[in-house]
């Protein structure tokens, strides 16, 4: 291809509203058109670049050469007629078949690779016939959707009281979680825009603030974390650390967490590195204690996930979750992706009240271990040591300054999630009633007891939706049988399996 052509192209690209803009990419070996430099476009649209062009044509002409020795003197022969072969050819412009009298190639002996000898070889390229479609387009957006912007502007960015007005709308309680979350966030998109920004560039160097969220399972801490990443509109990867191991081991690296959070944000780097990891599950790689054999699921994995949390340049695999030599891969910089690790730690309550009782264990004044079983803050007293202890490493704790702890949910904590956030689990189920026209009531007694059972099972707000399922399954599978039905209220007595719900018919 001349240099006019790849001109031409570059102007057609450059054509249009920002929006109509696409990602071009290599259809052979799928980099982008930032990490290869400018790709060349050939009929009838298909987009290589330089290297991988030149490696098809090298393969062409051992290929040539090893099936058909004397197919250069042939082709002199025959004025570079290569339509006489019994086999079709694909060239990238046209398909040739045998008795074609187009003519197009026997005018100047040249096909598209200037009259290289084919010797009847079939050569088929990913994609090629579809043209433009080959292209990778960006997704189509909804009609009525906003046009949100893809990196986060410091202008934009709602103040830390804002933030939590949102978090409010869809978390109950953790007042205090949801004021250190605002913060957090708000302050380290500062640092962000401070550092890309000229006029705020001087000798102050602002760390990163990543933190650290302990909390007794089903307390909201994943669901926190999704509400910020949907109200922000930055890329969020939510990945388990029990699937982590050591480099070299069954199971996936520490680089996997990048990959999730490229694909999050649409193999866009840039996007990529204002985007928000959240790994869960952070206790279970806790290092292992009284054991002989090599802990690469636990300690290991700590060491390899310092280098992310303090900020390096990471080699990550586009398009999938482990590095392999046919894997194309790019270069993440972490220093400005946020890392919110969460877990629930289960003993560290334990190692909390040996620590507060320790010191005073006899005597009129003695502080006894049983005094906090009842204490529903006691995690919020958790210290770097009790963590050490737990089985984290001192430069793992290092890399989290912002340690907080969720309160557990009682009874009315429980009350308020069945009916205040917006996507509230009882609104849920009115909606899939009013679709066969019923309405769905729950009287106050009805609220009380499943709030009740839920604290008795002990595993947080996922109990809601268990308790809820059982009792509404013969509801659910009655209510289409009969078209007469209008409201049905469900009692405290019919979850108790003492009565049934109360049915009243339509006027």
């Amino acid at each position: 291809m001349s240099t006019n052509d790849n001109n031409t192209n570059d102007n057609n690209r450059n054509d249009g509203d920002d929006k109509k803009k696409t990602t071009r990419f290599c259809m052979l070996c799928r980099r982008s058109e930032r990490d290869c430099g400018n790709l060349i476009t050939v009929p009838p649209g298909m987009t290589v670049c330089s290297q991988c062009l030149q490696g098809l044509m090298d393969r062409i002409t051992e290929m040539t050469g090893k099936l058909d020795p004397n197919a250069a003197k042939s082709t002199k022969k025959d004025g570079g007629d290569g339509a006489k072969n019994d086999e079709t050819v694909h060239t990238g412009e046209v398909e040739d078949t045998p008795g074609d009298d187009d003519g197009d190639d026997k005018k100047d002996g040249k096909g598209m690779f200037g009259g290289m000898p084919f010797s009847g070889i079939r050569f088929v390229f990913p994609d090629m016939m579809q043209g433009e479609n080959a292209r990778v387009r960006p997704k189509q957006k909804k009609e009525n959707s906003e046009e949100l912007p893809d990196v986060m502007d410091i202008k934009d960015l709602p103040a830390p009281h804002e933030i939590k007005a949102r978090l409010d709308e869809y978390v109950v309680g953790q007042d205090y979680a949801k004021k250190v979350i605002s913060v957090a966030v708000y302050n380290h998109y500062k640092r962000v825009r401070r550092q890309e920004e000229e006029q705020f560039r001087d000798d102050v160097v602002i760390e990163k603030s990543n933190m650290l969220m302990i909390g007794p399972t089903g307390c909201g801490k994943t669901y926190l974390v999704q509400t910020l990443a949907r109200l922000l509109n930055v890329p969020l990867a939510i990945t388990d650390a029990t699937s982590l191991t050591e480099a070299g081991y069954i199971g996936d690296d520490v680089e996997s967490v990048l990959s999730k959070l490229l694909a999050n944000a649409d193999d866009d780097v840039e996007r990529a590195e204002h985007g928000i990891v959240f790994i869960d599950e952070i206790d279970k790689i806790a290092k292992k204690k009284n054991t002989t054999s090599r802990d690469v699921s636990g300690e290991s994995v700590q060491q390899g996930l310092l280098k992310l949390l303090e900020g390096a340049e990471v080699e990550v695999p586009v398009g999938a979750s482990s590095k392999s030599a046919m894997v194309p891969q790019t270069t993440i910089n972490t220093k400005n992706i946020l890392f919110i690790c969460g877990g629930a730690f289960p003993g560290l309550d334990e190692i909390v009240k040996t620590r507060l009782t320790k010191s005073f264990t006899m005597g009129f004044n003695a502080n006894l271990k049983d005094s906090f079983d009842k204490d529903p803050d006691l995690l919020a007293k958790t210290t770097t040591e009790d963590l050490r202890e737990f089985g984290m490493i001192p430069e793992f704790i290092g890399r989290l300054p912002m340690i907080f702890a969720l309160r557990g949910l009682d009874k009315e904590a429980m009350k308020r999630i069945l009916t205040e956030p917006k996507n509230a689990i009882l609104k849920q189920y009115q909606k899939l009633l009013a679709m066969d026209e019923v309405q769905l009531k729950f009287d106050d007694s009805a609220l009380d007891v499943i709030a009740e059972e839920a604290v008795a099972r002990d595993t947080g707000a996922r109990a809601l939706r268990s308790i809820i399922e059982d009792f509404m399954l013969d509801i659910m599978y009655e209510i289409p049988k009969d078209d007469t039905i209008g409201t049905v209220t469900i009692t405290g007595d019919y979850i108790r399996k003492k009565g049934a719900p109360i049915i009243e018919l339509r006027a």
